[in-house]
């Protein structure tokens, strides 16, 4: 149970919904969800908050495009991150919108108090304007008469707006953050925040008159006027709390960690730190700017065609694998460029090779030694005693490294345990122990020793491959959650039980052999070429589709099914027998998707299915209907939909 004394706030930004899910809203995501599960494993009572900005004028506009109303707007897109970070298993206790009444009616108290006690005034203002930020800029901040901070064309803007008392504050902020040398971090952008608050600071615009941009918050004390999208955003972090008068008192607040891109470190850093001064609430203990992901040295953007698509990293790769990769890659803090050789790479090595071949081989010698069971140790030797003094000190120094997101570090320290294991069964040589009856006794302990060196390792894992974890007690036997063993359990050794029945499956991470990893680059490059992770756009040229009757098309009765049971079929490389709930009934359907889905990936996935197709026999099975599926390249990727959809719906 956790400790109610020990509470920890971990944030990442709100990402704008408008924007489609990449691998660096995830890296953010993952990273926070790392250590919001440490803390938990760590007896915390954890608050990790996620969630989507919906107001301003580029969500106005799209709405207008598409010929639905705002709301509407926001209402579809925002399920896309939801849903990304059910796939990537993201813990987050809340989720916050900012058109939610709980959110905006704190925007307003905050705006109506700042205006009472004068922080707020009313001006004329002659600006430079940038559409894609949303913000205005000075003559002075502009580079080659574009927008700093995108590069991109500005325009130039006068009108009456209110503004907030920003400027009052910089040598207040500036102290503060020498004071407090933890509070920006890493220290390279604390000393670009310190840079930027030495020349004057500006007040800030905090209002867009409502004739030109209807969708935002009123203003309580002038509604001819919204709030500023970053001013109303930022106010997620304290608003997900309730009334400003239970803020004090949730026992949340100041947060502990607000992670952010480099790019949004300013508005964090000077705006949210002046917004919460003027407001009379604490300052979070640390606003972390981590780097971004590159791809071929380019910052991923839509224009440049070079995003990365997590939701397809996830089809091909899993989870596990790519919140390993990314928290593992680049120490937190620094730009790394996203490559799919590395990610491969890292796949093969240290999740197959180091950690796979640990669990498989331990097990294969349990079932082989002891039928299965966990043996009681015969005591400890002192050639036990280097494997043990290391499980301590990785549990002390990765305790020590998540203070300050030192993820790179963390693994590294976790993998030279999982190859000091390694060592240990090597030099222990369990095969030459069984042929004598003294080396069956000193077989006992070496056994068991394996046993919990992976127990140990399976928790330290826990925050950044929580899936894994589990799979790893499962095959252990253990049948209590990893979270419920926590971190305490790894402090000392002895935490599997003598006589737990171990339960061998499937492998971990199988590897990515040469023929396999072709093809996924040939994809790659294709898909680059093309400005998206599709078939090759030379190939589509070429293709010459026959034309059919819409009477044609009507006969083909496509249905939405949501898969309930997955099983290889024996024998069988590709197939994979499924049960499909179409809503009248429960089909059973064969499918050629065994290479590119493991059967516990595809419980609870809803798929589109041909209903009306007459039944095939295939290896024996019948199949009574046909699942939906794209061929890229070998790599079979299912159809599907952006939100939920019930089982048994008509697709047309």
């Amino acid at each position: 149970m956790p400790d109610p004394r020990k509470t920890f706030f971990i944030t990442t930004p709100i990402y704008y919904v408008n924007d489609v899910p990449h691998v660096g809203h995830a890296y953010t995501t993952i990273a926070a969800d790392a250590v919001a599960r440490y803390k938990r494993l760590d007896g915390y009572r954890v608050f990790f908050l996620t969630g989507t900005d919906e107001h301003g004028q580029k969500v106005h506009q799209a709405a207008q495009k598409t010929g639905v109303g705002p709301q509407q707007h926001v209402d579809a897109l925002h399920q896309r991150f939801k849903d990304l970070w059910k796939r990537f298993e993201i813990s987050n206790d809340d989720f916050i919108r900012t058109t939610e009444e709980r959110h905006k009616s704190v925007v307003r108290d905050i705006l109506q108090r700042l205006y009472d006690q004068g922080e707020i005034y009313k001006a004329s203002y002659e600006g430079w304007y940038c559409l894609p930020d949303e913000r205005f800029w000075t003559e002075k901040d502009l580079v080659n008469g574009n927008c700093p901070e995108c590069g991109r064309a500005v325009d130039k803007i006068q009108e009456h707006n209110y503004f907030f008392k920003m400027g009052q504050y910089r040598d207040w902020l500036s102290g503060h953050i020498r004071q407090n040398e933890n509070f920006i971090q890493p220290a390279s952008r604390r000393n670009e925040v310190l840079g930027f608050l030495n020349k004057p600071l500006e007040d800030l615009c905090i209002s867009r008159p409502r004739e030109r941009l209807p969708w935002g918050i009123p203003l309580p004390f002038d509604d001819n006027y919204v709030t500023y999208v970053w001013f109303d955003a930022l106010i997620n972090y304290v608003s997900v709390h309730g009334p400003l008068e239970e803020i004090r008192r949730c026992g949340f607040w100041p947060c502990d960690h607000h992670l952010v891109g480099k790019d949004i470190l300013t508005t964090h850093a000077v705006y949210w730190s002046t917004m919460l001064k003027a407001t009379g609430l604490e300052l979070p203990k640390s606003i972390f700017a981590h780097g971004w992901w590159t791809v071929n040295g380019q910052k991923m953007s839509k224009s440049q065609r070079n995003v990365v698509e997590p939701n397809l990293l996830v089809d091909r790769f899993g989870a596990d694998a790519i919140r390993y990769f990314l928290l593992r890659e680049v120490p937190f803090g620094q730009d790394g460029d996203f490559s799919r050789e590395a990610l491969i790479g890292r796949i093969n090595s240290d999740l197959a090779n180091n950690l796979g071949n640990l669990l498989n081989r331990a097990l294969n010698m349990l079932d082989k030694y002891y039928a299965g069971v966990v043996p009681a140790p015969n005591g400890q030797l002192p050639e036990d005693a280097r494997l043990l003094d290391k499980a301590s000190e990785t549990a002390r120094e990765t305790h020590a490294l998540f203070d300050h997101l030192g993820f790179n570090k963390i693994l590294i320290k976790i993998w030279e345990l999982v190859d000091a294991a390694n060592v240990y069964i090597n030099d222990m040589a369990p095969w030459n122990l069984f042929k004598t009856e003294e080396g069956k006794a000193r077989l006992a302990t070496v056994m068991y020793n394996s046993a919990e060196a992976i127990r140990t390792i399976a928790i330290l894992i826990h925050p950044f491959m929580p899936e894994t974890a589990a799979k790893i007690f499962r095959q252990l036997g253990i049948g209590e959650s990893v979270e419920s063993h926590g971190l305490e359990s790894v402090r000392k050794w002895g935490g599997i039980q003598p006589g737990t029945k171990t339960a061998p499956g499937p492998q971990l991470f199988p590897r990515i052999e040469e023929e396999q990893a072709k093809k996924i680059m040939d994809t790659v490059q294709n898909a680059s070429q093309a400005g998206t992770e599709s078939a090759p756009a030379a190939q589509k040229q070429e293709e010459k589709l026959e034309q059919v009757s819409i009477e044609d098309f009507f006969k083909i009765d496509l249905r939405t099914g949501k898969i309930v049971e997955a099983e290889k079929v024996k024998k069988s490389k590709k197939l994979v027998k499924l049960k499909v709930d179409i809503g009248s009934e429960v089909r059973q359907v064969v499918a050629g998707i065994a290479e590119s889905y493991e059967p516990e990936r595809l419980v609870g996935r809803t798929i589109v299915l041909v209903a009306n197709l007459k039944p095939a026999t295939l290896m024996g099975i019948e199949s009574q209907g046909m699942v939906l599926a794209a061929s890229d390249n070998g790599k079979i990727v299912l159809a599907g939909f952006d939100e939920e959809v019930k089982p048994g719906v008509r697709v047309k």
